[in-house]
């Protein structure tokens, strides 16, 4: 599962993620003390038919479900399965084609069964259930990562939302398979799977596996059947249905499938069709190929969470749905597809034996987006997303968490930045330590030695000692079963009497936990580079080297893999020497980073301008942002009028029009007037607002035209806060209309500020409380982890505002309004 992209910076304004986790539990501390073993198991599933059909009228599912069991060891006369707020209407035991009825004792949860007679481990049992699901009328708590888990979800189901498609999708994870088909509700069960669905004959259908059948029935349904041949674990059932556009690639004979709705599907193959090459560079690099049937991919609306890794069926929320001007300044959910695919092998494939051990299923999720990044688009690009989700990480507060965690409050708790960020990072460090062919051969390993099972920490580990032929507790201890990350303080001393250069590293992180860090310290003198293989064992460790001269450059972790926080006390010419030899992308950032801190000095002018010719992107972008807030010379502002015009990545442009339009300088009315109409929306919109800086009058004319286009992104954006600052309440249209179609996102949440401008300009009363409603709407759709503090930033901040300005202004009755909203 990918997280909600907006849990790691919608509500960084107030609480991170962990930060609310503790402040949750600190009342009740009662779960330390609970130990979270994986689910003991005394019967085994082995297969579950199901038949589904749906109720859109009150949100129900109509299920028949025939699950085949055996016990796992030990005789049993009894069967437990997890059945979360159902109506039982019948409960049988099928034998040969006969079914009896069973006794049953149900508590709304549980289903607990007494078998017709004992059964031994050899002998396989079928139950049949007749059920009704009714997931509206269940309460449940989501996770950071899933954000509801009532199971089955009726989107639109009447139609009543004009601008809503009717669709209906499963989350499953973590244990909410159970609210639609009853289960044995555990990762570590596996079942093989056959699903029945009818629907209306209009709409198509997605489930796990094949696709074998479609009948048409005589009251307009329909009747699909897929088949899944290969067990997966419960968490990972899925139905899907709607009215869905399906675009088909192949992978080496099997199907690949993309579900979009029907505006989307000329761009769904610049959002998914990088996927069967990744298929075959997963399948390449771990040794294994792609082992499902087919791989589908469907968009959901108003899906709680990110991506879902739905075994052949992932589910993916509907910010993946992205048209053809977007995808030009990038496709922002590449990583996301790389992430569920990946989950096909580590987390489907083998499925983590319990929640505690959530760790073999998302940190390696996690890395595969740092894997797929440096594969295709280089090892800068893989080293930025490791970079990114390393400071993901660190800025958690997550240090006190353990990545394996046998004691924590709510599985749900698992889903944070130490299962992923942190455990992706691990595996680089990890990567790097054993070397690239042992890394993908343990990993083979564990692979193949798990299939269709499930594995943990230690197994895994144990994948690793026997490939490398090494004890690898001490790296297992210190970052599987062990919290925290080390904080480095690092300095230099050269003696021109002793000739020799010294590096001096302190752990200073707190407690007395002390990091064992194998490192590469790099000596440059000029080009030349010397590699000294070192290892951190003390609180304070000092390393010296033979030098003839001063080194030019000393540069600790090498490799730039190390998942720490650090001071380092090299100066500005060390730096721009580490950016010109050393090389990798990390090497390059940190010295810019140091630049831009340092623009009072000329030589880190220099250094930043030559930085306009990296060969990489972002680092391009650092570069142009830290010389924008300098006064520029005359040849760096010619530099960046090429770059606005000529630099083949839109954003870089973007940015280059920014630090133009921060000059306000008439020159580039042209130049700003004409990138209003550039197919990129980062261009088009940083153009809109440098050419509002200068003329606010033409700028609000372009405004109100592009209001009647499709826009997304920064265009729409720049659009609303044109329309706000410059223009009067006509502009609500647009903005609510705006905010109203975005799912939930960070985009969102910046765009709530506009809303709430142009409605302090609205004086129509039915304007003005669609308006109030809509930050209601979102307010009331935040997360239930979140509530208490979104909502207090939404109702002190946001809607008293509004409430305030009102009230000054005589709109008593308007003012009244949103006060009873609050």
């Amino acid at each position: 599962m990918k997280k909600m992209l907006l849990l790691v910076g919608l509500f960084s304004f107030t609480i991170s993620f962990s930060q609310h986790t503790n402040s949750r539990n600190a009342k009740d501390d009662s779960w330390k003390t609970v130990y979270r073993e994986f689910p003991k198991k005394i019967n085994d599933l082995v297969h579950t038919k199901i038949n589904a059909k749906f109720d859109y009228a009150n949100s129900y599912l109509n299920g028949k479900v025939w699950i085949t069991l055996q016990p796992h060891f030990y005789k049993t006369d009894s069967l437990e399965l997890d059945a979360k707020g159902m109506t039982i209407h019948k409960v049988e035991i099928v034998k040969a084609n006969k079914n009896a009825g069973l006794k049953y004792n149900y508590d709304g949860q549980v289903l607990k069964i007494s078998l017709d007679r004992t059964y031994s481990r050899n002998e396989k049992y079928t139950i049949f259930i007749d059920y009704t699901a009714k997931p509206n009328e269940l309460k449940v708590e989501g996770s950071a990562a899933i954000t509801d888990a009532k199971g089955l979800y009726f989107i639109n189901p009447k139609g009543e939302e004009k601008n809503k498609p009717t669709q209906i999708w499963t989350q499953g994870e973590t244990e909410a398979t159970s609210v639609w088909v009853p289960t044995i509700d555990k990762p570590n069960q596996k079942t093989t799977q056959e699903t029945y669905m009818t629907v209306p004959a209009k709409y198509v259908t997605l489930s796990n596996g094949k696709l074998v059948s479609q009948v048409k029935n005589a009251d307009g349904t329909r009747t699909d059947y897929w088949k899944m041949d290969l067990p997966h674990a419960p968490y990972l059932f899925f139905m899907g249905v709607g009215d869905y556009a399906v675009v088909k690639d192949t992978y080496k004979g099997k199907e690949v499938s993309y579900y979009v709705e029907k505006e989307y599907e000329k761009v769904a193959r610049k959002i998914f069709g990088n996927t069967p090459e990744m298929m075959k560079y997963f399948s390449t690099v771990l040794g294994i190929e792609y082992p499902w049937v087919k791989y589908a991919q469907i968009v959901g609306r108003d899906y709680v969470s990110g991506a879902m890794e739905n075994t052949t069926a992932t589910l993916h929320q509907e910010s993946a749905q992205q048209d053809a001007r977007q995808l030009i300044d990038g496709n922002a959910w590449e990583s996301t597809i790389a992430h569920e695919l990946f989950h096909h092998w580590f987390g489907d494939y083998v499925t983590a034996e319990s929640w505690s051990n959530l760790t073999v299923n998302e940190s390696f999720a996690n890395y595969s987006q740092t894997l797929w990044n440096e594969y295709k688009y280089g090892t800068d690009a893989g080293d930025e997303e490791n970079y990114n989700d390393m400071q993901g990480y660190l800025m958690s507060g997550s240090q006190s968490k353990d990545l394996v965690r046998h004691y924590y409050r709510d599985k749900e708790d698992m889903f944070d930045a130490v299962s992923y960020n942190k455990g992706g990072r691990i595996l680089h460090m990890l990567r790097n330590y054993v070397g690239d062919e042992a890394f993908f051969k343990s990993l083979n390993k564990y692979l193949t030695d798990n299939k269709f099972g499930t594995g943990n920490a230690h197994q895994l580990r144990l994948a690793f000692e026997a490939v490398t032929g090494q004890d690898l507790n001490w790296f297992w201890n210190q970052w599987y079963f062990g919290s925290g990350h080390p904080q480095l303080d690092i300095s230099y001393a050269y003696s021109e009497e002793s000739k020799i250069a010294s590096v001096y590293i302190k752990q200073y992180q707190s407690g007395d936990k002390i990091f064992t860090l194998p490192l590469a310290i790099d000596v440059y003198f000029g080009k030349e580079k010397h590699r000294y293989n070192v290892w951190l064992k003390s609180k304070t460790d000092t390393f010296s080297f033979n030098a003839p001269t001063k080194p030019d450059l000393i540069n600790v972790d090498g490799d730039k893999v190390l998942l720490c926080s650090k001071k380092d006390a090299k100066t500005l010419g060390e730096y721009i020497h580490q950016y010109k030899y050393a090389g990798k992308y990390l090497d390059r950032r940190e010295a810019i980073d140091f630049a831009a801190k340092k623009t009072k000095e000329p030589e880190a002018i220099k250094f930043l301008v030559d930085v306009l010719n990296d060969v990489y992107a972002p680092l391009r972008i650092k570069a142009i942002q830290a010389l924008a807030k300098t006064t520029l010379d005359e040849a760096t502002i010619k530099q960046i009028e090429s770059i606005a015009s000529n630099d083949k990545n839109a954003t870089v442009r973007a940015v280059a029009i920014d630090a133009l339009g921060n000059l306000e300088d008439k020159q580039y009315l042209t130049l700003f007037e004409k990138g209003t109409t550039d197919s990129s929306y980062n261009v088009a919109g940083a153009s809109l607002e440098a050419l509002a800086s200068l003329d606010s009058n033409k700028a609000l004319a372009i405004a109100n035209k592009l209001s009647k286009e499709p826009a997304k992104g920064r265009l729409a954006s720049a659009i609303s806060s044109t329309l706000v600052k410059y223009g009067g309440e006509d502009a609500f249209d647009f903005i609510a209309n705006s905010f109203e179609k975005m799912p939930m996102s960070q985009e969102k949440f910046e765009a709530l500020q506009s809303l709430a401008d142009i409605l302090v300009k609205v004086k129509d009363a039915t304007k003005f409380k669609r308006g109030i409603d809509l930050i209601v709407d979102f307010r009331e759709s935040i997360p239930e982890a979140y509530k208490s503090q979104v909502n207090a930033y939404i109702n002190n901040m946001v809607l008293k505002g509004i409430a305030d300005k009102k009230e000054k202004a005589g709109e008593t009755e308007l003012a009244n309004y949103v006060r009873s909203k609050m």
